[in-house]
């Protein structure tokens, strides 16, 4: 079989179920949705998985664990004192740089 062919299953599969996904809740839930739990549930869901999916990977991004802590504090602190998520990105890329330039260099 080749890997065309071993491909097409796999692909069918993972768009029915991602089909599902979408539209099963659309088709149970006709209603506007009032309770005030499931509202504020529903508001948080993106912000967890896009968290749950970026913080791992930070870790493992500059190929230094030590580094990458590095530049998730520095992210981290300039993110609570300000509002720009460029400025929070420049800052926590630089942090990680002149990280690794320490270590490599001085340590």
């Amino acid at each position: 079989m080749s890997v065309r062919a071993e491909f097409i299953p796999y692909l069918i599969i993972i768009a029915g179920v991602t089909y599902l996904i979408r539209m099963i809740p659309m088709a149970l839930i006709r209603k506007k949705i009032k309770n005030k739990f499931i509202l504020s549930f529903l508001y948080y869901v993106p912000y967890a998985v896009l968290s749950a999916m970026v913080v791992p990977a930070i870790f493992f991004a500059s190929g230094n664990v030590i580094t990458a802590s590095v530049g998730f504090a520095v992210a981290v602190f300039v993110a609570i004192f300000t509002k720009s998520l460029v400025l929070v990105a420049t800052c926590s890329c630089l942090s990680v740089f002149v990280t690794e330039f320490i270590f490599r260099y001085f340590l």
